[in-house]
């Protein structure tokens, strides 16, 4: 019997060894039009992804108004995990300077895409980063893209300081004011917010109780948050509010990372006098520094990156957050030393009504039980709950010291409570 062959043609792809493909597309800016080429981007690659019967569309990633060196991208940094999970074959992008214009970042991101077989394709520079050439290409271009972003870097703080140097701002937003053009109008809604803040600070108020004032009165600051004891010193020390403004307070030291440092001098600052109309009398604002010099010097909390031998140990039994040391009155001779739960030192009694303690008489507590605590634990009515090294627990009550006021100190109280009431 003579030998057959029968030859069974190919089946026609059935989509299961289709390239899974996405796109990733960025704009530096979130002006109008660079939102309307970013929309663009995106229905071009849906568009050309998905008219191709050997790929898979996998979706287009897209990021607003950030720039090619940071990590931070949220799009970029989904699409990569989308990589990593094994759903994405190829990523298309436009150009390498937006994928990504640091040569560290991008070869990194390249190299490990690789080594899960994910390829890039960049349309401009027509490289597949899988290829045999591709690093060594990319690397070249990388390096041109990275040295433009640093050319446009620096060109854009020529333009910036020389503005400053005519006493013109570059764009910022600031509670109590509308900036049209770098003019600045009072904004009467939320004027009222900084007359509050102001006002409250010189009748006595603490920062967390005039931001915890503010929060129950249903006020937010400028991007819609709610206020913290930081934000409210920010607005007390703003000299905008009292008509001047100050040019360069910050500047960018690396075009790559765009971290704003604070201006200690390294560049010059300008500050313009009278530049636009005052929301505080300059006394009121020049009373509020004032102020804000005397208090920090009654009240401070220890520097954070000290360790004291409890630091961690005490706990708060009504918000469980930890407590921290402080240092009441400091450099006047009635400084004392006391530990006070987190959430009451930076928000208030309203959101946590525990006590402070005082560190001399932890410490006698300690030494009198003769162990080493690992735990505290702090609960009202002064009741202590201490979890020593050998296990065993204890609770003990602690009694306030009775205060005893003399005459020098009557007086000083008096002086104090009458320079609040002039004010």
């Amino acid at each position: 019997m003579a030998r057959k062959i029968t030859a069974t043609p190919p089946r026609r792809d059935l989509g299961l060894n289709r390239k899974r493909v996405a796109a990733y597309a960025r704009v530096s800016s979130g002006k109008d039009a660079m939102l309307h080429s970013l929309s663009a981007q995106v229905s071009y690659y849906s568009n050309m992804i998905q008219r191709r019967p050997d790929w898979v569309f996998a979706g287009v990633y897209s990021d607003e108004a950030v720039t090619g060196t940071k990590d931070s991208r949220v799009e970029f940094q989904r699409m990569l995990a989308d990589c990593e999970d094994g759903t994405i074959d190829m990523v298309i992008t436009k150009s390498i300077s937006r994928f990504a214009r640091n040569t560290v970042t991008l070869l990194e991101t390249v190299r490990r895409l690789k080594e899960i077989n994910v390829d890039v394709y960049f349309e401009e520079q027509n490289i597949h980063s899988i290829s045999g050439d591709g690093e060594l290409m990319l690397t070249i271009l990388a390096s041109f893209a990275q040295a433009e972003s640093l050319s446009v870097s620096e060109n854009c703080k020529w333009r910036i300081r020389n503005k400053f140097k005519d006493g013109i701002p570059h764009t910022f937003s600031i509670l109590g004011y509308d900036n049209e053009h770098g003019k600045l109008t009072i904004n009467e809604k939320e004027a009222v917010i900084i007359k509050i803040i102001f006002t409250e600070f010189l009748n006595g108020l603490g920062k967390t109780a005039i931001a915890t004032r503010l929060n129950d009165m249903g006020h937010t600051t400028k991007n819609g948050v709610k206020w913290n004891s930081t934000k409210v010193d920010r607005i007390l020390r703003n000299e905008k509010f009292a008509g001047d403004l100050m040019l360069q307070k910050f500047y960018n030291s690396d075009h790559l990372d765009k971290k704003k440092t604070v201006n200690n001098g390294e560049l010059t600052r300008y500050y313009l006098t009278n530049n636009h109309e005052p929301i505080i009398e300059r006394s009121v604002f020049k009373a509020v520094q004032k102020e804000i010099e005397r208090r920090s010097g009654l009240c401070t909390i220890s520097d954070t990156t000290v360790s004291y031998p409890l630091t961690g140990k005490i706990k708060c039994g009504i918000c469980g957050k930890n407590y921290r040391h402080k240092i009441n009155n400091a450099g006047t001779k009635y400084q004392s030393s006391v530990w006070i739960c987190s959430t009451y030192n930076s928000r208030g009694k309203k959101h946590c009504p525990s006590k402070q303690l005082p560190e001399d008489i932890l410490e006698d507590i300690i030494h009198n039980c003769g162990k080493e605590p690992i735990e505290i634990t702090a609960y009202p009515e002064n009741r202590l709950r201490f979890i020593f090294t050998d296990t065993t627990e204890q609770e003990i009550i602690w009694q306030d010291k009775s205060r005893k006021w003399t005459d020098e100190m009557k007086a000083e109280n008096y002086h104090n409570l009458r320079r609040g009431q002039k004010r």
